[in-house]
């Protein structure tokens, strides 16, 4: 998918324009970054679709503490974030792996923190055929701690659809559920 050739040679470019001088640390750099981009971009999930019968309909579904990087659309710089997920079962399950892989998947090219938590539940939806799909992410940006104002922050964004929007219950379990797997996962 990347052409090796011409990211080695733009690494190069850029490495002599912002004045990074030849030394025994820099030497194959342009390589590596050239390796990196395409292990970023080609990324490959694996399976990402492996769902179950449910034997027990209305049963929601969440998977917390899930690490992504991806990189801000905007500057290319990275961003972590720990992203959550949550879904109503109606005729499937999906398999517990699937939920990381999806997450990864959506990670793996440049976005924002509001497109990847779209992306990962308009995926959810779509594989477990329930329009009852939350995701929560909160992330770090080196955008922000980096460059600008270089101050670390964490920012939240979430998609909440079908009950999760609709029924003040639902959205109210979903948050408890994501609240009670954070601070689990801390202590």
């Amino acid at each position: 998918m990347i052409d090796y050739d011409a990211a080695r040679q733009a690494t190069a470019d850029l490495m002599k324009a912002v004045g990074i001088a030849d030394s025994p640390h820099t030497t194959g750099t342009p390589d590596r970054v050239a390796r990196w981009w395409g292990e970023f971009m080609d990324y490959d999930p694996g399976s990402t679709e492996t769902t179950f019968p449910i034997e027990h309909v209305d049963q929601m579904v969440v998977v917390s503490g899930i690490e992504v990087w991806s990189l801000c659309a905007h500057h290319l710089l990275p961003f972590s974030a720990t992203v959550s997920i949550g879904y109503i079962a109606d005729t499937h399950v999906l398999g517990l792996s699937k939920f990381g892989r999806i997450a990864h998947e959506m990670a793996h090219r440049p976005g924002t923190q509001e497109q990847l938590v779209a992306d990962i539940a308009d995926r959810v939806e779509k594989v477990t055929q329930t329009a009852d799909v939350a995701v929560t992410a909160s992330g770090v940006h080196l955008c922000m701690a980096m460059r600008g104002i270089r101050t670390p922050a964490t920012m939240t964004t979430s998609v909440a659809r079908g009950a999760f929007r609709d029924r003040p219950e639902t959205r109210a379990e979903w948050l408890t559920l994501v609240g009670r797997n954070a601070s689990t996962a801390t202590s």
